[in-house]
């Protein structure tokens, strides 16, 4: 049977990354970020992905990386939900790393995985796996088309860009133009590609596997951000909850809230039940389609769910911009529909498992 449980080595991965985090990731600051020109943290990323290794995961040893597996990457991605922290790690340590693990491109493989080089999937965040994307046209050697709504676009180095010959093209991101577009999730922002007679870039290989093992990956592991995303949010209400007071007793002494509260628990503990097993599965190759679908059509309405009663419990201070909770309700929203939204992949269980509509 399958153990769903964190391991010793999880858990000592888990205080590594909460600590560094803590110390250098705190709501305030994520909080001005978001109102910079340039929202994304990169003296950060380079300690997560130099300092500590870690945007190498998922790559093997021979190749630069740790070698570690997809259970080891939901860790880390948990607690950079628990912290909405404004890195890369999720568009290029997982997406763009698992295309290119399957176009074999091991030069560039090893670049991201030293954390010099971050590499963006040049495919729309709300791409389900199973759905079609947008491709750029090739001719006469040189790549044109336009490419929306592409998740931390502004801060890479390289884009995996899909051309209508099939074929997957490492370009370089100066050589295109990124617009900033406007983000509900601040912390995660999207931007316009647009490639007007790029020539030079360098074919890695056969673009619709590449595509589809990356969306899948990306679908699996996002229900561990959510999960971070949803018990940040769980943890911090109850805190609230114990030292807010009303008629001189603690507001969490209500039973109506404590109801609620009951009930987001359960709800998170069972999200925790979902993305392990999602992690698991990618990690062992398992039942990897119905696993991942059905992390995905429970983890985003709970992560929603449990952020909008946060905001809503918090009170008042609760609707100020200077309260995180936003953060996380935004980033909650943001991912409901990244990479498919939860009835999409309510859709692809129902055929999986033969239950469609008649």
């Amino acid at each position: 049977m399958t153990d769903l449980l964190y391991s010793e080595e999880e858990e000592a991965l888990r205080a590594a990354v909460r600590d560094l985090l803590t110390d250098h990731c705190a709501p305030a600051d994520v909080i001005v970020r978001t109102e910079s020109d340039a929202p994304h943290d990169v003296r950060l990323w380079k300690t997560l992905a130099d300092g500590m290794g870690l945007a190498g995961l998922l790559v093997p040893e021979e190749l630069g990386g740790q070698g570690a597996t997809h259970r080891e990457a939901a860790v880390v991605l948990e607690e950079l939900g628990r912290a909405v922290a404004p890195v890369p790690y999720l568009t290029s340590a997982v997406v763009a790393t698992e295309a290119l693990l399957e176009c074999g491109a091991g030069d560039l493989l090893a670049e991201l995985a030293s954390g010099t080089t971050i590499g963006v999937l040049a495919v729309g965040l709300h791409t389900a796996p199973g759905a079609g994307f947008p491709v750029v046209r090739l001719e006469g050697g040189a790549l044109h088309g336009e490419l929306t709504a592409i998740a931390d676009a502004t801060v890479a180095d390289v884009l995996l860009v899909p051309a209508d010959d099939g074929g997957l093209y490492a370009v370089p991101a100066s050589a295109t133009t990124i617009t900033a577009q406007v983000s509900l999730d601040l912390t995660r922002p999207v931007a316009h590609v647009a490639l007007e007679g790029v020539r030079g870039a360098h074919r890695l290989g056969d673009a619709e596997p590449a595509v589809r093992r990356a969306l899948h990956a990306a679908a699996g592991l996002l229900a561990s951000e959510q999960l971070g995303v949803a018990d940040w949010a769980l943890t911090e209400t109850v805190r609230y909850l114990k030292e807010r007071k009303q008629f001189n007793r603690p507001v969490g002494g209500f039973q109506a809230l404590k109801h609620r509260l009951a009930q987001l628990w359960l709800e998170v503990v069972s999200l925790r039940a979902a993305a392990r097993a999602a992690a698991d599965a990618l990690a062992t190759g398992e039942d990897t389609d119905i696993t991942v679908v059905v992390a995905q059509a429970y983890a985003a309405p709970v992560a929603v769910r449990v952020t909008e009663e946060a905001l809503q419990l918090h009170g008042g201070i609760g609707m100020t911009w200077e309260h995180p909770v936003h953060l996380y309700l935004k980033r909650a929203k943001a991912d409901s529909i990244a990479y498919g939204t939860a009835g999409t992949h309510r859709e692809a269980l129902a055929g999986l498992t033969g239950l469609q509509a008649p």
